[in-house]
């Protein structure tokens, strides 16, 4: 599957306009960490972009990841493809661990992906500017973005191997190109 077609898939399961952010900063993220873990760019990006598809109509565990791979399999998508978007799951360790560069940096940039774009919204600046420190102390803050798990953020950044700040850092360098189209520019 290309972009192009992962993109109208995107779009034809999802609506909301912050979903679609969230896969395009997943995505980018993903494209960012393909050459640096030998992966491929287009296959990351396209995992990226697709890792949530199905999540407005199937939000429930264990429906989401499972539903949105019916689909992927019956469009003829890679099984690498779908295994990666499976695994970003945690009902689906067990059969589809993260085991893998594609898997692991998956799980890795999602939730941080979530993090930062709060992080940016509530700055003047957004985007422009943001470092890991702030990141890590806005982390601290349990009542700030409460739905983004931080025991994931952190066993995303250790299946890395990295220092979390450069992780963090990144994660931020990733979505610099695509700040715009998050909303991540100042006004």
């Amino acid at each position: 599957m290309n972009r192009n077609q992962a993109w109208e898939l995107l779009n034809e399961y999802t609506k909301n306009p912050s979903l679609i952010k969230h896969a395009l900063a997943v995505e980018a993220a993903m494209r960012f960490y393909a050459p640096k873990m030998g992966g491929d760019v287009a296959q990351w990006g396209v995992v990226g972009l697709l890792h949530d598809f199905d999540y407005e109509r199937w939000p429930e565990p264990p429906q989401h990841t499972r539903e949105g791979a019916k689909i992927l399999r019956a469009a003829g998508v890679d099984e690498e493809t779908v295994g990666a978007v499976l695994s970003h799951a945690h009902w689906n360790h067990d059969e589809y661990p993260c085991d893998r560069p594609i898997r692991k940096a998956l799980f890795a940039v999602d939730e941080l992906c979530g993090f930062i774009t709060a992080v940016a919204l509530v700055r003047p600046e957004r985007l422009v500017g943001l470092r890991a420190k702030s990141v890590l102390k806005k982390l601290k803050q349990k009542s700030f973005a409460a739905a983004v798990s931080r025991d994931d953020v952190h066993a995303g950044v250790e299946l890395l191997g990295l220092d979390f700040n450069e992780h963090i850092n990144n994660c931020i360098e990733a979505l610099a190109p695509v700040a715009a189209e998050l909303g991540l520019i100042p006004d």
